[in-house]
């Protein structure tokens, strides 16, 4: 293992003091291996504020009468009213704001008694023409509660202080310093604003608004600001009425949402989740004329249309919405029939009557049919985005914001973006097995191919099953014996012994699908004794049901290998199709495509310290905030000349719980595997079972949870192994891609085809923490768009290693997934996790009770808890035979 180094200090770069606390590990040293090269990175650099700065904190800062929260828009209408309207001679020069609980000013605020309540009004009107009620009135409370010397974030990014609560409020100061102006002037969400400079309609009433992201953030001896362009989706202004024709896919036909002329109530119920939350205007008919009313918030739809729903006036006497309507507004409605919208305060207001106003985010799930439309929209190739971030400089224009000067920032956006200089790694080698032209191959530009390579280990299928789930005119015998035969072939040119004659059966998808897989099953153990090694399904298109429950009964039930095909896919498709399909085969049922030669990962191929590589992720889940989240841990040892054990391993928990609820029994449940493989299979003496040291990927974790990280995850780790008699070392890495982070070639030598930066360019210097031990690594070649790297944070260190030597081995372990041919973003055994997690769906019984729709949402904490209880009771385990194989892959 490669030695530390304190290389700091030669190089003329800071180096955290002793006196210094970290959260994760302080930085060992900077590495140094790999080819020197420049790159840019999306950041600017900015000066630090002279003068203190003041704080008025959320604990003090109270908005009445409702005393309920408010959106932040309304709040930062609220601020802005205060200070340029009802105190301005108080609010000279301007405070920042962040709409929710954060107020700074670069001077202390003339308050007799360091505190002041103010009262705002909502609207500029004298009187509100609907209601004849006055405008609203809010009080707002201000309190100073802190005083921020911007010198700790000097001394912090020259490694000489803590990243402590001071250091913490500074950089929130700043963030919101830069973000004041923009979220006065545009649509904006917690880190990001958007323009209708450039837009894309993608229909369902959505609209992509081009958004441009930016963070202040401390590097290595300078503070940053990060910006990035991003992406907002949009209601689209103007009629609600045609949104919602729009969005049921029915344009221009009003009348679709009639529940007399067949709306369905399901459809209705999907419109209502899609709309709700959304701000509209009305207009009445007052005595000078048409007046707007204000803003207003859709809560629902009605159930049925204006002429149908009836209620009582103050005088006793029933009428319709439609009558109402057109008694107060002296006009009848087109689309009496459509449904209405239920507002805020109860009242019901005919869709035909109702405006979207412009610039509204959705904040809900982009439609599935519509994901494509937005990555279309979003992806952009380096040299693309590097010039949209330019343009995004001059919409921000730090110099000519008032709140920027005032606080003594000056942004260095003129210098462009940050000058980096990263090092593009050596990839590791990568050994194939016996009768390989090539038996040893280096990845280019992380990629490679199969053609004339054996996999290392590759599997022997005598028995197996084809499954048609296509119907038979579109998918006929002559397509399926075309697709055996490409798999055959396939399977020979990596060295798979696949037997050449499957039994074949063609299925209605509509049926039980375990009991048909069950009965192909039968027929292979009629023929030849024994149960297939593997049963391949083709899916017809949109096929997702059948699939979900074609891997409930091989993964879960049966314990038989499955792999789907789309039919689209593999009808007449070429044989590099099959070898893709080839290299999830093979490790479905224990083989080993390829592995990296002991010289480049050195530190899992030591004999004297056998290792485990774990790595554990959290997902969210899936619909409402009520429902469960899971968790996977996954592992492999290895890999070495004879084996490569990968075990995967999954659990239920509560959405609200961040921290991974039984890592404990999990990893216990890994280690004990691992022990038992090197004594069954591996024949290793009792002294080598445990191992020596464990390397912990933790996947999903913000840098706010570190702490947590270490102080609960950590120990349930040792816990576990310490109950089978193992002490390993410990080594914990948080990988994170949710940064806006992006690597850009300074000319187009340096980059990939795609223009992107090589896989392997890693950055360790200038843009990383300034005291704790963190770098930022692309290991996959470029595709489409900008590659986004990944950042790793070690957080725990018993093995000492070096900058070198976790770089090494983060990217070694980026070119074992197996599932493809090129380098990946990640390390394998955290994708293996992701992947795990995704298919959680999968452990339930398709015919159960369990439902994964987002049409559910929870009421209260008991729902939440039985929810848990049903989910918790409803995960079916693994089956015992896939417990040691990429079932997942």
């Amino acid at each position: 293992m490669p030695p530390r180094s304190a290389n700091n200090a030669r190089a003329g770069l800071p180096t955290a003091g002793a006196h210094v606390t970290t959260v994760g590990v302080k930085r060992p040293d900077f590495g140094t291996s790999g080819q020197p090269t420049p790159i840019f990175v999306n950041s600017f650099e900015t000066t630090i504020p002279n003068a203190t700065i003041h704080h008025y904190d959320g604990r003090s800062l109270v908005i009445s009468p409702s005393e309920k929260t408010l959106p932040a828009r309304m709040t930062m209408d609220l601020i802005r009213r205060l200070q340029f309207n009802v105190a301005p001679q108080i609010f000279t020069p301007r405070v920042v704001y962040d709409g929710r609980k954060n107020i700074f000013s670069i001077r202390k605020l003339p308050f007799d008694t360091g505190s002041q309540e103010f009262e705002v009004t909502m609207a500029d009107g004298a009187a509100n023409p609907t209601s004849g009620k006055g405008p609203k009135v809010y009080k707002i409370k201000l309190t100073h509660v802190a005083e921020i010397n911007p010198e700790v974030l000097r001394r912090f990014v020259e490694g000489d202080a803590s990243h402590d609560n001071a250091v913490l409020t500074a950089i929130t100061a700043l963030n919101v310093v830069v973000r004041m102006q923009p979220s006065m002037d545009f649509p904006f969400n917690v880190r990001s604003f958007f323009t209708n400079k450039e837009t894309k309609d993608i229909g369902a009433g959505l609209e992509l608004w081009r958004g441009y992201f930016q963070s202040v953030r401390p590097g290595v001896g300078k503070m940053l600001i990060n910006v990035d362009i991003s992406t907002g989706t949009m209601y689209k202004a103007g009629p609600l009425h045609a949104l919602c024709c729009e969005y049921v896919n029915k344009p221009n036909q009003p009348n679709a949402l009639c529940p007399k002329r067949g709306f369905p109530d399901r459809e209705r119920l999907r419109l209502q989740r899609f709309i709700s939350g959304i701000r509209i205007l009305t207009t009445h008919n007052g005595p000078n004329g048409e007046v707007q009313a204000a803003p207003r918030v859709v809560k629902k739809l009605s159930t049925a249309g204006a002429n149908d729903l009836f209620f009582t006036v103050r005088e006793g006497e029933k009428m319709s919405v439609a009558q109402y309507f057109q008694r107060t507004q002296n006009k009848a409605l087109q689309y009496p029939d459509v449904v209405c919208v239920e507002v805020g305060n109860g009242a019901l207001i005919p869709l035909e009557l109702c405006t979207v106003a412009p610039g509204q985010l959705m904040r809900k799930q982009v439609p599935p049919e519509k994901t494509k439309d937005v990555l279309d929209f979003a992806t952009k190739r380096p040299a693309d985005r590097l010039r949209s971030i330019k343009n995004g400089l001059q919409l921000l224009a730090y110099g000519q914001s008032e709140y920027v000067r005032q606080f003594g920032m000056n942004v260095n956006s003129s210098a462009g973006p940050l000058n980096v200089q990263a090092r593009v790694l050596k990839p590791p080698t990568l050994r194939y097995g016996p009768g390989s032209r090539q038996p040893t191959i280096t990845p280019r530009d992380g990629a490679w191919n199969m053609v004339d390579k054996r996999f290392f280990k590759p599997v022997a299928i005598d028995r197996w099953a084809v499954v048609v789930y296509e119907q038979q005119r579109r998918f006929n015998e002559t397509a399926a014996n075309d697709m055996i035969q490409g798999l055959v072939n396939s399977c020979r040119d990596v060295g798979i012994k696949l037997a050449p004659t499957p039994f074949i059966t063609w299925e209605n998808g509509q049926g039980r699908i375990a009991d048909q897989l069950k009965a192909a099953g039968a027929a292979v153990a009629k023929k030849l004794k024994a149960g297939p090694n593997l049963i391949v399904v083709v899916l017809p298109e949109g096929g997702n049901d059948i699939y979900t429950a074609v891997k409930h009964f091989g993964d879960i039930t049966m314990g038989v290998a499955t792999q789907c095909l789309k039919s689209s896919k593999c009808f007449r498709a070429k044989p590099q199709y099959y070898a893709n399909v080839c290299l999830k085969i093979n490790v479905k049922l224990g083989g080993i495509n390829t592995i990296p030669d002991a010289s480049s990962v050195s530190v899992l191929t030591d004999p004297h310290n056998p290792t485990i590589v774990m790595a554990d992720v959290i997902h969210p889940a899936p619909g409402s905030d009520g429902r469960p989240s899971f968790t996977a841990l996954s592992s492999h040892v290895g890999p070495d000349d004879s084996s490569q054990l990968r075990i995967p391993a999954s659990r239920v928990q509560t959405s609200r719980q961040e921290m991974i609820e039984e890592l404990e029994p999990m990893c216990r449940h890994i280690v004990t595997m691992n022990m038992r493989y090197r004594e069954m299979v591996e024949k290793k003496p009792a002294g080598l079972l445990a191992p020596k040291r464990i390397i912990f990927f933790r996947d999903g974790v913000s840098e706010g949870q570190f702490k947590q990280v270490l102080e609960q995850e950590l120990p349930l780790i040792k816990k576990a192994c310490a109950s089978v008699g193992a002490n390993p070392k410990i080594t914990v890495l948080v990988v994170g891609k949710r940064h806006h982070v992006r690597f850009f070639p300074q000319s187009e030598r340096d980059g990939d085809r795609s223009g992107n930066c090589r896989a392997g360019t890693v950055v360790d210097r200038e843009i990383s923490h300034p005291t704790e031990f963190d770098f930022y690594l692309q290991s996959h070649g470029g595709l489409l768009g900008t590659s986004r790297p990944a950042h790793y944070s070690v957080l725990y260190d018993e093995n000492n290693f070096s900058a070198d030597a976790l770089q090494s081995l983060a990217f070694s372990l980026c070119h074992v997934y197996a599932r493809s041919t090129r380098s990946v973003s990640i390390p394998a055994p955290v994708y293996y996790a992701d992947i795990v997690c995704s298919r959680a769906k999968n452990h339930y019984d398709p015919q159960g009770t369990v439902d994964f729709s987002d049409s559910l949402t929870q009421a209260d904490d008991q729902q939440v808890a039985n929810s848990l209880e049903a989910f918790k009771r409803n995960f079916k385990p693994l089956h015992q035979s896939q417990s040691t194989l990429m079932y997942f892959s």
